[in-house]
């Protein structure tokens, strides 16, 4: 639970609970939210921002704000050893939210944005099609953990075009009998309600997660046990120093995060023989392929 010794980020997380957004635009949202309370740490904002949301968000704040922001100096950890700047995309982002934040408090959009970023090309469906042949040759062969875990869940995102968000709360029982469905409570990008449905998997989606649980089993032993089907593999962090300089280690078998989820794809498309060239750079485009494929096949 969030808390701040600033009354106006403390009013900014009132805001936040009563917003009805989805489960993405919650996180960004709550990236710019820590943005803005360590610029308020910083002293980088005028005084009366620490005091009141309204002044918070006001124009000369926001500006100041958004400048620090996308130079990386409001990161809350390193890449690579330093502070580089924020990518275009999540600079558009920034400024969406801000634009947000203000609505929400009755105040007009800022229109800080530099327009929309274009969608990334999606795979096509021979690309797909291709990529499940090269998951069924990994089934046939020893796999470390790892491979394990991403064979199965590319084969799961090919049976649902399921969001990241909606990936990594999925639960072992949210799976079928024999793993022949898995349960996809869907949650949409703009908010509102969730819908969830039972989706028919593949033979090929049966054997992956067939071989995953009995990987996982060992894992969610030695962490006191989670019914969340994705969990991680190795001793980490959640990569956040307090106050002292310290972080909580987090022993294996323990719930994957969202962020976890996509590091371990971006990382097994390079790693793996065949992938790179399979999948896109970023699963979501993998989404937005097999939720058009899904599409053409019920038209």
């Amino acid at each position: 639970m969030h808390t701040s010794t600033f009354p106006s980020v403390h009013a900014l997380d009132q805001l936040l609970d009563g917003l009805d957004a989805g489960a993405a635009r919650r996180r960004q949202l709550n990236m710019v939210r820590g943005e803005l309370e360590r610029a308020l740490n910083r002293g980088a904002l005028p005084v009366p921002a620490r005091r009141s949301l309204r002044r918070l968000l006001e124009e000369e704040a926001i500006r100041l704000y958004v400048r620090i922001a996308e130079s990386g100096a409001l990161r809350h950890r390193r890449v690579d050893g330093g502070f580089p700047p924020t990518s275009e995309a999540t600079n558009e982002i920034r400024r969406k939210c801000v634009d947000l934040l203000r609505e929400a408090l009755g105040m007009p959009a800022l229109g800080l944005g530099g327009g929309e970023i274009p969608l990334q090309p999606a795979p096509e469906a021979a690309t797909l099609s291709a990529l499940a042949r090269q998951l069924d040759r990994y089934l046939g062969g020893a796999m470390s953990p790892a491979q394990t875990r991403l064979t199965a869940l590319l084969a799961v995102e090919l049976d649902t075009a399921a969001r990241s968000g909606e990936l990594v709360e999925l639960r072992t029982t949210h799976l079928g009998e024999d793993n022949a469905a898995v349960y996809v409570e869907r949650r949409p990008q703009g908010g509102g309600a969730g819908e969830g449905e039972w989706v028919e998997t593949s033979a090929l989606t049966r054997a992956a997660l067939e071989r995953w649980l009995d990987v996982r089993k060992d894992l969610v032993l030695r962490a006191h046990g989670t019914s969340r089907l994705w969990v991680s593999l190795w001793m980490n962090h959640d990569g956040v120093l307090d106050d002292q300089g310290n972080t909580v280690i987090r022993p294996p078998g323990m719930p994957l995060e969202e962020n976890g989820l996509i590091t371990s794809y971006r990382v097994g498309r390079l790693r793996y023989d065949g992938l790179r060239q399979l999948l896109p750079l970023k699963l979501e485009q993998l989404r937005r392929a097999v939720d058009a494929e899904r599409q053409r096949t019920a038209a």
